[in-house]
Protein backbone atom coordinates (compact mmCIF):
# COMPACT_ATOMS: atom_id res chain seq x y z
CA UNK A 1 0.00 0.00 0.00
CA UNK A 2 1.06 3.50 -1.28
CA UNK A 3 1.83 5.60 1.73
CA UNK A 4 -0.62 8.06 0.26
CA UNK A 5 -3.34 5.30 0.76
CA UNK A 6 -2.30 4.26 4.30
CA UNK A 7 -2.88 7.77 5.60
CA UNK A 8 -6.50 7.96 3.84
CA UNK A 9 -7.07 4.28 5.15
CA UNK A 10 -5.69 5.79 8.73
CA UNK A 11 -8.25 8.64 7.90
CA UNK A 12 -11.08 6.59 7.31
CA UNK A 13 -11.18 3.78 10.18
CA UNK A 14 -10.21 6.78 12.83
CA UNK A 15 -13.74 8.68 11.79
CA UNK A 16 -15.99 5.57 11.35
CA UNK A 17 -14.71 4.25 14.78
CA UNK A 18 -15.76 7.13 16.25
CA UNK A 19 -19.35 7.45 14.46
CA UNK A 20 -19.83 3.35 15.78
CA UNK A 21 -18.81 4.08 19.58
CA UNK A 22 -21.01 7.36 19.48
CA UNK A 23 -23.76 5.07 18.50
CA UNK A 24 -23.24 2.46 20.84
CA UNK A 25 -22.50 4.24 23.99
CA UNK A 26 -24.29 7.08 23.29
CA UNK A 27 -26.29 6.05 27.14
CA UNK A 28 -22.91 6.12 28.38
CA UNK A 29 -21.97 9.64 27.84
CA UNK A 30 -19.01 9.67 24.83
CA UNK A 31 -17.04 12.15 24.85
CA UNK A 32 -14.24 11.12 21.94
CA UNK A 33 -11.33 8.34 21.42
CA UNK A 34 -7.70 7.99 21.06
CA UNK A 35 -5.57 5.25 18.66
CA UNK A 36 -2.10 4.68 19.41
CA UNK A 37 -0.51 1.92 17.86
CA UNK A 38 2.14 0.26 19.59
CA UNK A 39 4.16 -2.94 19.48
CA UNK A 40 2.06 -4.84 21.46
CA UNK A 41 -0.77 -3.94 19.41
CA UNK A 42 -3.61 -1.00 18.98
CA UNK A 43 -4.52 1.16 22.14
CA UNK A 44 -7.88 2.39 22.00
CA UNK A 45 -8.53 4.95 24.51
CA UNK A 46 -12.74 5.42 24.78
CA UNK A 47 -13.39 8.87 27.41
CA UNK A 48 -17.32 8.62 28.53
CA UNK A 49 -19.33 10.46 31.15
CA UNK A 50 -20.24 6.68 32.70
CA UNK A 51 -16.97 4.29 32.16
CA UNK A 52 -18.74 1.56 33.73
CA UNK A 53 -21.09 1.78 31.10
CA UNK A 54 -18.84 0.85 28.78
CA UNK A 55 -17.40 -1.80 30.07
CA UNK A 56 -20.50 -3.75 31.16
CA UNK A 57 -21.13 -6.37 33.83
CA UNK A 58 -18.45 -8.45 33.90
CA UNK A 59 -16.58 -6.48 31.11
CA UNK A 60 -19.34 -7.92 28.74
CA UNK A 61 -19.74 -4.55 26.96
CA UNK A 62 -16.60 -3.86 26.23
CA UNK A 63 -15.26 -7.23 25.17
CA UNK A 64 -18.11 -7.35 22.18
CA UNK A 65 -16.71 -3.46 21.55
CA UNK A 66 -13.44 -5.53 21.27
CA UNK A 67 -14.35 -8.42 18.90
CA UNK A 68 -16.79 -6.15 16.75
CA UNK A 69 -13.74 -3.63 16.12
CA UNK A 70 -11.43 -6.61 15.26
CA UNK A 71 -13.86 -7.79 12.77
CA UNK A 72 -14.84 -5.00 10.83
CA UNK A 73 -11.29 -2.96 10.68
CA UNK A 74 -8.65 -5.69 10.97
CA UNK A 75 -6.49 -4.44 13.70
CA UNK A 76 -4.03 -5.61 15.00
CA UNK A 77 -4.80 -7.13 18.70
CA UNK A 78 -7.34 -4.02 19.71
CA UNK A 79 -7.45 -3.23 22.89
CA UNK A 80 -9.89 -1.30 24.89
CA UNK A 81 -9.62 1.59 27.81
CA UNK A 82 -12.07 3.49 29.19
CA UNK A 83 -11.71 6.48 30.89
CA UNK A 84 -13.80 8.85 32.82
CA UNK A 85 -14.24 12.36 32.14
CA UNK A 86 -13.82 14.43 35.26
CA UNK A 87 -15.40 18.10 33.66
CA UNK A 88 -18.30 16.53 30.24
CA UNK A 89 -18.66 20.94 30.86
CA UNK A 90 -15.37 21.26 28.57
CA UNK A 91 -16.23 18.20 26.55
CA UNK A 92 -17.42 19.28 22.93
CA UNK A 93 -18.99 16.09 22.00
CA UNK A 94 -20.91 15.41 25.34
CA UNK A 95 -22.05 18.90 25.26
CA UNK A 96 -23.28 18.21 21.61
CA UNK A 97 -24.79 14.75 22.60
CA UNK A 98 -26.88 16.59 25.60
CA UNK A 99 -27.88 19.84 23.23
CA UNK A 100 -29.18 17.04 20.76
CA UNK A 101 -30.67 14.84 24.06
CA UNK A 102 -32.70 18.37 25.45
CA UNK A 103 -33.84 19.42 20.97
CA UNK A 104 -35.24 15.71 21.26
CA UNK A 105 -36.76 16.23 24.18
CA UNK A 106 -38.95 19.14 22.93
CA UNK A 107 -36.82 22.25 24.64
CA UNK A 108 -36.71 25.13 22.25
CA UNK A 109 -33.53 25.23 20.11
CA UNK A 110 -32.14 28.79 21.42
CA UNK A 111 -32.91 28.02 25.07
CA UNK A 112 -31.02 24.69 24.71
CA UNK A 113 -27.89 26.14 23.24
CA UNK A 114 -28.17 29.34 25.39
CA UNK A 115 -28.22 27.10 28.65
CA UNK A 116 -24.91 25.03 26.66
CA UNK A 117 -23.62 27.89 26.26
CA UNK A 118 -24.00 28.97 30.17
CA UNK A 119 -22.80 25.71 31.32
CA UNK A 120 -19.62 25.79 29.37
CA UNK A 121 -18.18 29.13 30.05
CA UNK A 122 -19.20 29.09 33.93
CA UNK A 123 -16.74 25.72 33.67
CA UNK A 124 -14.26 28.03 32.67
CA UNK A 125 -13.95 27.98 28.80
CA UNK A 126 -11.95 30.44 27.31
CA UNK A 127 -14.32 30.53 24.40
CA UNK A 128 -17.54 28.40 22.73
CA UNK A 129 -19.15 28.48 19.50
CA UNK A 130 -22.54 26.65 19.06
CA UNK A 131 -23.91 25.80 15.68
CA UNK A 132 -27.77 24.25 15.49
CA UNK A 133 -28.37 23.83 11.82
CA UNK A 134 -31.77 22.47 9.75
CA UNK A 135 -35.42 22.86 9.87
CA UNK A 136 -35.69 24.96 12.53
CA UNK A 137 -38.21 27.72 12.71
CA UNK A 138 -39.80 26.67 9.36
CA UNK A 139 -40.49 24.78 6.05
CA UNK A 140 -37.12 26.02 4.96
CA UNK A 141 -33.35 24.98 6.49
CA UNK A 142 -31.01 28.09 8.00
CA UNK A 143 -28.26 28.27 10.67
CA UNK A 144 -28.67 28.93 14.27
CA UNK A 145 -25.08 30.16 15.74
CA UNK A 146 -24.27 31.03 19.64
CA UNK A 147 -20.70 32.42 20.16
CA UNK A 148 -19.40 33.33 23.49
CA UNK A 149 -15.75 34.51 24.31
CA UNK A 150 -12.71 33.39 21.74
CA UNK A 151 -12.51 31.33 19.87
CA UNK A 152 -10.39 30.48 16.05
CA UNK A 153 -11.58 29.09 13.12
CA UNK A 154 -8.39 28.57 10.74
CA UNK A 155 -4.86 27.80 10.49
CA UNK A 156 -2.94 25.54 12.95
CA UNK A 157 -4.77 26.24 16.54
CA UNK A 158 -7.46 24.95 15.29
CA UNK A 159 -5.94 21.28 15.24
CA UNK A 160 -4.04 22.23 18.63
CA UNK A 161 -6.47 23.51 20.89
CA UNK A 162 -9.90 23.70 19.57
CA UNK A 163 -12.23 20.56 20.69
CA UNK A 164 -14.87 19.93 18.48
CA UNK A 165 -18.35 17.82 18.75
CA UNK A 166 -21.00 16.96 16.38
CA UNK A 167 -24.48 15.38 17.62
CA UNK A 168 -27.92 14.82 15.74
CA UNK A 169 -31.38 15.12 16.51
CA UNK A 170 -33.64 13.47 14.95
CA UNK A 171 -37.16 15.54 15.02
CA UNK A 172 -40.67 15.08 13.92
CA UNK A 173 -39.51 17.48 10.74
CA UNK A 174 -36.42 16.64 9.96
CA UNK A 175 -33.07 16.03 11.55
CA UNK A 176 -30.99 19.06 13.27
CA UNK A 177 -27.17 19.21 13.45
CA UNK A 178 -25.98 20.68 16.41
CA UNK A 179 -21.96 21.48 16.56
CA UNK A 180 -19.94 22.58 19.41
CA UNK A 181 -16.24 24.25 19.58
CA UNK A 182 -14.75 24.76 22.57
CA UNK A 183 -11.63 26.24 23.61
CA UNK A 184 -10.71 25.16 26.79
CA UNK A 185 -9.36 26.92 29.99
CA UNK A 186 -5.64 27.11 30.17
CA UNK A 187 -4.98 26.90 26.37
CA UNK A 188 -1.96 29.09 24.80
CA UNK A 189 -3.12 31.16 21.93
CA UNK A 190 -0.86 31.96 19.78
CA UNK A 191 -2.06 35.97 19.56
CA UNK A 192 -1.87 36.56 23.04
CA UNK A 193 0.81 38.17 24.83
CA UNK A 194 1.38 40.19 28.10
CA UNK A 195 3.25 42.75 28.88
CA UNK A 196 6.07 42.53 31.49
CA UNK A 197 5.37 44.48 34.82
CA UNK A 198 9.18 46.18 35.68
CA UNK A 199 8.82 46.66 39.69
CA UNK A 200 11.44 49.75 40.93
CA UNK A 201 14.03 48.18 42.89
CA UNK A 202 13.37 48.85 46.72
CA UNK A 203 16.20 50.93 48.27
CA UNK A 204 16.50 49.71 51.75
CA UNK A 205 17.12 52.92 54.94
CA UNK A 206 20.88 50.99 55.37
CA UNK A 207 21.80 51.91 51.77
CA UNK A 208 19.96 55.08 51.53
CA UNK A 209 22.19 56.60 54.57
CA UNK A 210 25.31 55.19 53.46
CA UNK A 211 26.40 57.71 51.13
CA UNK A 212 25.78 60.51 53.95
CA UNK A 213 27.68 58.59 56.46
CA UNK A 214 30.67 57.97 53.97
CA UNK A 215 30.87 61.23 52.66
CA UNK A 216 31.27 62.72 56.53
CA UNK A 217 33.91 60.24 57.28
CA UNK A 218 35.91 61.88 54.54
CA UNK A 219 34.87 65.20 55.64
CA UNK A 220 35.67 64.97 59.35
CA UNK A 221 38.59 62.35 59.20
CA UNK A 222 41.62 64.14 59.71
CA UNK A 223 44.44 62.99 57.11
CA UNK A 224 47.34 61.13 58.32
CA UNK A 225 51.16 60.56 56.67
CA UNK A 226 54.11 62.71 55.29
CA UNK A 227 52.13 63.61 51.79
CA UNK A 228 49.10 64.81 54.46
CA UNK A 229 51.30 67.11 56.69
CA UNK A 230 53.86 68.45 53.57
CA UNK A 231 50.22 69.91 51.74
CA UNK A 232 49.40 71.06 55.34
CA UNK A 233 52.46 72.95 55.73
CA UNK A 234 52.39 74.29 52.03
CA UNK A 235 48.86 75.73 52.84
CA UNK A 236 49.38 77.23 56.09
CA UNK A 237 52.39 79.10 54.99
CA UNK A 238 50.68 82.14 52.29
CA UNK A 239 47.94 81.91 54.89
CA UNK A 240 50.40 83.54 57.47
CA UNK A 241 51.94 85.77 54.79
CA UNK A 242 48.65 87.41 53.90
CA UNK A 243 47.61 87.68 57.77
CA UNK A 244 50.92 89.23 58.30
CA UNK A 245 50.84 91.38 55.65
CA UNK A 246 47.40 92.75 55.78
CA UNK A 247 48.19 94.28 59.68
CA UNK A 248 51.04 96.27 58.00
CA UNK A 249 48.95 97.61 55.23
CA UNK A 250 46.07 98.56 57.67
CA UNK A 251 48.47 100.64 59.83
CA UNK A 252 50.40 102.59 56.42
CA UNK A 253 46.94 103.22 55.37
CA UNK A 254 46.17 104.91 58.47
CA UNK A 255 49.25 106.30 59.16
CA UNK A 256 49.15 108.06 55.50
CA UNK A 257 46.29 109.15 56.13
CA UNK A 258 46.53 110.88 59.46
CA UNK A 259 49.51 112.55 58.08
CA UNK A 260 48.04 114.36 55.57
CA UNK A 261 44.84 114.96 57.92
CA UNK A 262 47.52 117.27 60.38
CA UNK A 263 49.50 118.31 57.42
CA UNK A 264 46.46 119.51 55.21
CA UNK A 265 44.86 122.15 57.97
CA UNK A 266 44.80 123.06 61.13
CA UNK A 267 42.35 122.34 64.23
CA UNK A 268 39.49 124.69 64.05
CA UNK A 269 37.41 125.61 66.92
CA UNK A 270 33.64 123.74 67.63
CA UNK A 271 35.64 121.29 64.78
CA UNK A 272 34.14 117.39 64.34
CA UNK A 273 36.14 115.13 62.01
CA UNK A 274 35.09 111.67 60.40
CA UNK A 275 36.73 109.46 57.65
CA UNK A 276 34.61 107.78 54.73
CA UNK A 277 36.52 105.92 52.40
CA UNK A 278 39.51 107.06 53.09
CA UNK A 279 39.14 110.39 52.65
CA UNK A 280 39.03 112.74 56.34
CA UNK A 281 35.89 115.25 56.37
CA UNK A 282 35.21 117.78 59.13
CA UNK A 283 32.21 120.06 60.50
CA UNK A 284 32.80 123.61 62.02
CA UNK A 285 30.57 126.63 62.65
CA UNK A 286 32.10 128.73 59.67
CA UNK A 287 30.88 125.65 57.32
CA UNK A 288 27.91 123.78 58.79
CA UNK A 289 28.16 120.80 56.31
CA UNK A 290 30.86 118.02 56.27
CA UNK A 291 33.48 118.48 53.59
CA UNK A 292 36.76 117.34 53.04
CA UNK A 293 39.53 118.57 55.15
CA UNK A 294 41.88 119.58 52.22
CA UNK A 295 39.10 122.16 50.72
CA UNK A 296 40.24 125.65 50.41
CA UNK A 297 38.20 128.25 52.68
CA UNK A 298 37.56 131.46 50.65
CA UNK A 299 35.94 133.87 52.61
CA UNK A 300 33.62 136.02 50.49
Amino acid sequence: MAIEKKFVHEGYVKASLDEYFAKQLNRAGYGGMEINRTPMGTQITVYAEKPGMVIGKAGKVIRKLTRDIDRMYDMDNPQIDAQEVRRPELNAQMMATRLASSIERGWYFRKAGHNAMRAIMNAGALGCEIVISGKLTGARSRTEKIVEGYIKHAGKPVDDIVDEGFAVAIKKLGTLGCKVRIIPPGAVLPDSFKLKDIAPEPVSEVAKAQPKAGINKLVNEEASGEVAEAEEALEEEPVKKTESAAPEKEVSETESSSAAASESTEVLENEERREIDGVWQHKHAGHDYWHPIARIHREG
